[in-house]
């Protein structure tokens, strides 16, 4: 059941990247859903399935990407195992808390796939600022709601049910 659910999470986040991706063609853009997910999965369920999460997500998305596979599966695997091992080191219970664990593991993997890069084409590339930043922005408000609504969603679920029932249910009598 976990290791269908963390796949579940990384297949539906690779699955709106490709679909909301035309957005970021001109650099409009700049967002990575995929390392949202391998986090979320990671923060919800540990180490293990963060890179289970980071291997899955990154392969699927340098596959449909047709970048170098294997680059960005290194890079969302480490996130993944390191934001699980933060996240159950450290009890991280609240959305907002989570949203900041989402920035960071943003950044670190932009600045390990600039690292790494490097190390391929022996030339520090251009580190385009303005780009990560808003990159993190928007990883981290896509995260904080996700977070936020596994939050409040079962209780709202709960909230649903008792409402619908009936006045006259034999339970009363």
């Amino acid at each position: 059941m976990r290791t269908t659910r963390v796949i579940g999470i990384v297949l539906g986040s690779v699955l709106l990247q490709v679909a909301l991706s035309r957005y970021a063609v001109g650099g409009r853009f700049s967002f990575d859903l995929v390392l949202v997910g391998v986090v979320f999965a990671s923060l919800q369920t540990g180490a293990v399935a963060g890179m289970i999460a980071g291997t899955v997500g990154g392969l699927t998305l340098d596959i449909l990407s047709g970048t170098v596979v294997g680059f960005g599966g290194l890079l969302k695997t480490v996130v993944g195992c390191a934001s699980g091992a933060l996240g159950t080191q450290f009890v991280v219970a609240k959305a907002h808390a989570r949203a900041l664990i989402v920035a960071g593991a943003t950044l670190a993997h932009g600045l390990m796939g600039a690292g790494l890069q490097a190390v391929i084409d022996q030339t520090w590339p251009r580190m385009a600022w303005t780009a990560m930043l808003e990159q993190i922005v928007i990883n981290t408000v896509v995260g904080w709601a996700a977070f936020l609504a596994t939050e409040s969603l079962p209780g709202a679920l709960a909230r649903s049910r008792s409402r619908s029932r009936s006045t006259w249910s034999r339970r009363q009598w």
